[in-house]
């Protein structure tokens, strides 16, 4: 595979960036290469960072079916560092092994629940087609109110972003 599009910012190595450094620290216990890449633009950086923490870390989703829609999209949009550092957080959010290794094949494992599969749904959806049909919609709306619909949406929406990035600059090629 190639190598990396753009060069990464060693943390550390430019006072100005020393705040959102630290911010990235405190929410993500360290730099990723992918923060790394993205300190190219303090802006994005910090923006980012507040987007995909807010995400993570302060939405009423359950953990579980944010992971399982993260790990879909990296393997859709074939995002593979983007799937291996969400595996973890799979993981334990209480996603079972065979399960990730079902999605990392490219197909859903029949242990998964029907919400599961329904939010997996979703993420092929948005994905895939970008649209969503109204009676697919329909039936993610009878199971999220409103606050969970927009998580759950932007959700998919940003990490379509985040794999869209890694790809389009070869981040952990």
């Amino acid at each position: 595979m190639s190598s990396m599009r753009i060069a990464p910012v060693t943390p550390g190595s430019r006072p100005e960036l020393a705040k959102i450094e630290q911010r990235i620290l405190q929410e993500r216990g360290r730099v990723s290469t992918l923060y790394q890449v993205l300190l190219n633009s303090a802006p994005l950086a910090e923006g980012w960072e507040a987007l995909l923490t807010a995400i993570r870390n302060r939405a009423s989703v359950p953990a579980r079916l944010r992971e399982l829609a993260i790990l879909r999209i990296a393997v859709l949009n074939g995002a593979g560092y983007e799937f291996e550092a969400h595996v973890p957080h799979a993981q334990k959010a209480g996603v079972p092994d065979a399960a990730i290794s079902a999605l990392k094949s490219g197909t859903i494992s029949d242990a998964l629940s029907p919400l599961d599969r329904l939010v997996l749904e979703l993420t092929d959806s948005m994905t895939r087609d970008i649209d969503v049909p109204d009676a697919l919609f329909g039936r993610v709306r009878a199971r999220f109110d409103d606050a969970q619909l927009v998580e759950l949406v932007t959700t998919i929406a940003a990490y379509n972003m985040v794999s869209r990035f890694l790809v389009a600059l070869r981040v952990g090629h």
